[in-house]
């Protein structure tokens, strides 16, 4: 296992967001990159802009809405997966899986669910319940793996600066929540919250009421590890430099630095 920065980060819109996501890439050079939300069918992927960076991608977009990538620094992804097995009949990109320096990595973006109850939220369920049952397979592997990308889910109170405005939202109801705990009881762990179990961490702030300015965010960004690649975990943060860019994305870029393990004398 070599040392890996290994990153996620919902871009809102890649035309839009493109020379932050760059000058963001030239500063922290991250190895592996998870991008959501891309909001650009294929055609509108900037590949050259991103090889110019010194990084080889993956995409699966959808115009307007949705989209997913994988990025690689030095290198090219080697696609496994275009689309969330289990769900071919799915319209929506929302899901992208690779080999990438030696790790698996599943990159998502998991259905918002608003306005709940209702169709979009039943949508969320079924999705997640797909995700569950092609993570076990991944989290038995012999390989390390990664699942990591937004999955519009804020674990626990802990993870929301306050909840009263949120307790209708599809983000925090008991039926999200649990199916983020029976990926974590298969074997996951959570990246951030492992290193930072007494720490508010917050990857996204949204627009609205100076939520950024006052660090009113939430945690819904999460790098998950099997446990080939959990005990390698060395280091997780987020950017937050980024959301305070001109024109940014409501999310901030979270990552993780992952080291060989030290040998025992």
């Amino acid at each position: 296992m070599r040392n890996l920065k290994i990153a996620t980060f919902n871009v809102n819109g890649i035309g839009t967001r493109l020379p932050n996501l760059l000058q963001w890439l030239k500063k922290e050079r991250p190895d592996i990159v998870c991008l959501q939300e891309l909001k650009a069918q294929d055609r509108d992927f900037p590949v050259a802009d991103l090889e110019a960076a010194g990084y080889g991608s993956l995409h699966h977009g959808q115009a307007s809405w949705n989209g997913v990538a994988i990025l690689a620094r030095d290198s090219e992804p080697l696609l496994i997966h275009k689309g969330l097995p289990g769900a071919k009949d799915d319209a929506q990109s929302r899901y992208l899986e690779a080999a990438v320096h030696g790790v698996i990595v599943g990159c998502l973006y998991l259905p918002n669910g608003n306005p709940q109850p209702g169709p979009k939220f039943d949508y969320k369920l079924r999705w997640f319940e797909h995700l569950i049952a092609h993570a076990q397979t991944l989290q038995a592997s012999e390989h390390p793996v990664v699942l990591a990308g937004d999955y519009n889910v804020v674990p626990t109170d802990f993870d929301i600066y306050n909840t009263r405005s949120w307790l209708k939202d599809a983000l925090l109801q008991p039926e999200s929540r649990e199916c983020f705990q029976r990926l974590l009881n298969q074997g996951w762990i959570d990246s951030v919250r492992h290193l930072y179990p007494d720490e508010r961490v917050y990857t996204f702030w949204d627009y609205f009421r100076q939520h950024w300015q006052k660090n009113s965010g939430l945690r819904i960004d999460h790098l998950l590890l099997n446990p080939v690649l959990a005990p390698h975990l060395k280091n997780a943060g987020v950017d937050a430099w980024v959301r305070d860019k001109d024109h940014p994305s409501d999310h901030a870029p979270t990552w993780i630095e992952i080291a060989p393990r030290k040998s025992k004398k």
